[in-house]
């Protein structure tokens, strides 16, 4: 397959462009900011809305990665508006290049996140949930809304729902990696909160899976099976990094050191990848112990 890549730089764009090359032998070309220097990058500019469709030649497959961190900054007005922008343009404007091309491809993969569901506590969520409350929830409504002339032009347009990636290499869980080695780590909050996660080999199989599974489209959650609550993960890193895990962070002093962001790292999402379940994938690292142990192979 000849598969583009939006956010190929980031800890999941880098690894799937690897992942597909090597394990699936699949063409790959990336969508890049600047000017294009090497051969298998094509430009585009979500904030002008342009995509060099021409550069960009018969693809099979796109697989949309690209937004700002969630976490990169603390979350200003300003911030906000990047978190929501660089998704909800970055998304419209790739849609609408695709569904313009001649020969459109089969399938879009659009990233997406668990924060659809909103805080959910205890209670399990799977696909079929209502979007829930918050900025967050907002950002992916707004999101997966913005891929709608992909899917009105007949493309199969996937959301991929993701949860907290576990890796040393980036993203929320390669922040927790250092703190547990120096014996720093502890529960965050009263530590009930579920964390819904994924081990990247896992995150990285199952959008293989999405590529090539043509009975899914529409919301598919990202998730491990068996989520867990942060108390479970801080126990967890402490067994596998073999350190004490004795400080937790009050509440509090997250929203000081967080503000507004603070609320959805407490927050509890307990999400189920019914979708994926369901269509027959399987996970090598279904616990979050397994998830972690990966994450230092």
């Amino acid at each position: 397959m000849r598969i583009a890549v939006t956010g190929s730089s980031g800890l999941i764009g880098s690894a799937l462009l690897h992942s597909l090359r090597t394990a699936g032998g699949h063409d790959t070309v990336r969508l890049v900011r600047r000017e294009p220097r090497a051969a298998d990058e094509v430009r585009w500019d979500p904030g002008q809305g342009l995509v060099d469709t021409a550069a960009l030649g018969r693809c099979d497959a796109v697989v949309h990665l690209a937004g700002a961190g969630i976490a990169a900054h603390r979350w200003t007005d300003a911030y906000k508006r990047v978190i929501r922008d660089s998704r909800v343009e970055g998304t419209a404007t790739l849609a609408r290049a695709l569904a313009g091309l001649d020969t459109p491809p089969r399938v879009l993969i659009c990233a997406s996140a668990v924060g659809y569901y909103g805080d959910t506590g205890d209670r399990p969520v799977d696909e079929s949930a209502p979007p829930g409350e918050g900025f967050l929830a907002e950002v992916c409504q707004e999101w997966e809304a913005a891929a709608a002339p992909a899917a009105e032009a007949g493309i199969r347009t996937v959301f991929a729902r993701t949860g907290l990636v576990v890796s040393r290499e980036g993203g929320a869980w390669g922040r927790l990696f250092p703190i547990f080695r120096a014996g720093l780590g502890g529960r965050l909050g009263d530590g009930r909160q579920y964390w819904s996660f994924i081990a990247l080999r896992d995150h990285l199989g199952a959008l293989r899976h999405l590529l090539t599974t043509e009975s899914l489209s529409g919301p598919v959650n990202l998730t491990a099976p068996d989520p867990v609550t942060n108390r479970e993960v801080t126990a967890a890193m402490a067994r596998v990094l073999r350190r004490p895990a004795v400080f937790p962070v009050p509440a509090v002093a997250l929203r000081v050191a967080l503000g507004e962001f603070a609320d959805d790292v407490l927050s509890s999402q307990r999400v189920i990848p019914r979708a994926l379940l369901d269509s027959g994938f399987s996970f090598s690292c279904p616990d979050v112990e397994s998830a972690i142990r990966a994450a230092l192979s």
